[in-house]
């Protein structure tokens, strides 16, 4: 069962869908909320962990950004890792009303950028108990100082100048100023998966409002990350992901318990849909949500 749902964020309706497993359900089950990649939509990577998770016993709720895909809000496109943070916050609120579900077992697993937004949201929301990410990358460090740490400090504030303009191009009321996320300049298995059949969709990374880049600036993924604990965090990333060091540096600056999961062979997208990589992906999440939340359920009986 996959039921598409609506809930607010901001004031702002955020379009979802709600897997639920296929047995019959004679319990609340327990729940992940599963937040896209920057720019993607709820019908990419995440609905493929999100189907896989419900067949293994949990619910997993999807859903598009504010501002993109069929979700509500202006201008389209708008790259805001605020919101973001509170998209998955107002996403565990759903959750937690609804009546199949245990609002004491919510966990929450961030794809690319937002492996960097659901470490952020649960560092202060308490209410998500077991955080996990895939491919994780921090859009305020790429964007600061480049993949890798590579880019020419001149670059950040150029992009700084180009969205001081964009606002006050929009504050005249002319068109907003817009950029593609995904171009030929990209690498290329990037490229390939948003831009060709195998994982495009039409909804997903249009040109976005410049303005986004100094509220991407300004945001760190991992500043409070120590906040997490005592809850568990599990970190899954690639060997030949060119974002891993993301991942191996958030952990590090994380408290216990901490986990780092690394694939042999994975790269950044192909943990997006390899079944050779998502598959070890999926049990190691299953293993760890259903270790996780399931001791909450122990430690109220």
């Amino acid at each position: 069962m996959k039921p598409d749902v609506t809930f607010l964020s901001s004031n702002l309706k955020l379009a979802g869908t709600l897997f639920l497993p296929d047995m019959p359900i004679s319990d609340r089950l327990a729940a992940i909320v599963v937040s896209h990649p920057g720019g993607g939509v709820k019908e990419q990577t995440a609905s493929i962990y999100a189907e896989r998770l419900a067949r293994e016993g949990f619910a997993a709720l999807v859903f598009d950004a504010a501002y993109q895909g069929e979700s509500e809000g202006e201008p389209r496109g708008l790259e805001d890792p605020f919101q973001r943070a509170e998209d998955i916050k107002s996403a565990v609120s759903f959750l937690a009303t609804r009546d199949e579900i245990d609002p004491d077992r919510i966990g929450a697993l961030g794809i690319c950028a937002s492996g960097g937004y659901v470490p952020y949201a649960a560092q202060t929301d308490l209410r998500i108990k077991a955080v996990a990410t895939v491919s994780a990358g921090d859009l305020g460090t790429v964007m600061r100082d480049g993949l890798g740490r590579t880019q020419d400090p001149q670059t950040m504030r150029s992009m700084l100048e180009l969205a001081g303009a964009a606002r006050t191009a929009e504050a005249r009321g002319d068109a907003v100023p817009r950029q593609e996320w995904i171009t030929e300049a990209v690498d290329a298995e990037t490229y390939e998966y948003y831009r060709t059949p195998r994982g495009y969709h039409p909804r997903a990374v249009q040109p976005w409002p410049v303005r986004s880049l100094d509220q991407i600036i300004q945001y760190d993924s991992y500043a409070l990350i120590h906040l997490i604990s005592p809850r568990p965090l599990l970190m899954i990333t690639g060997s030949d992901a060119n974002t891993a060091y993301i991942s191996h540096e958030a952990i590090e600056r994380a408290a216990e318990p901490k986990e780092l999961f690394v694939i042999d062979g994975g790269t950044h997208i192909s943990l997006y849909d390899k079944d050779e990589h998502v598959t070890p992906a999926v049990a190691k999440l299953t293993a760890f949500y259903a270790t996780h939340l399931a001791a909450i359920c122990r430690e109220r009986q």
